[in-house]
């Protein structure tokens, strides 16, 4: 048996977390046993998750399995486009440049705050009264 070697790579996001696997191929990219363009149906989200190929020119060049689990679309998208810019760096050290400076590369640190004592929600503070 012929073992097929895949680079692995991890993104997050938010509450989302995406581990990446590609390995050359025809363009076949599956997140949780779907499709990715069934998994993130809107032309916004094909734009997104396809720019790290196009900036480094690999569209169609790599199959990808994705699982991505926990936040919502949003934070899922975010973590799959990170993971498949990581994956892509580690297949070819000379794509860091074009995707770091699209900004692929940066973990954007943004997480939920925490809810703090006396307030109804992590701001949110009960109405004042002065009378």
């Amino acid at each position: 048996m012929v073992e097929k070697r895949y680079l692995q790579a991890i993104g997050r996001r938010k509450e989302a977390t995406a581990t990446v696997r590609l390995s050359e191929g025809k363009g076949e990219i599956s997140v949780n046993s779907k499709p990715i363009a069934q998994y993130f149906p809107s032309e916004e989200e094909k734009i997104m998750y396809t720019e790290p190929f196009r900036l480094t020119e690999t569209e169609g060049k790599f199959n990808g399995t994705i699982k991505a689990h926990g936040g919502g679309g949003s934070g899922q998208l975010g973590a799959v486009v990170l993971g498949i810019s990581r994956a892509l760096v580690l297949f070819d050290e000379k794509f860091r440049k074009p995707l770091r400076d699209a900004g692929l590369l940066t973990r954007i640190p943004k997480e939920k705050e925490r809810k703090k004592y006396f307030l109804k929600k992590a701001r949110k503070r009960p109405q004042y009264s002065k009378r």
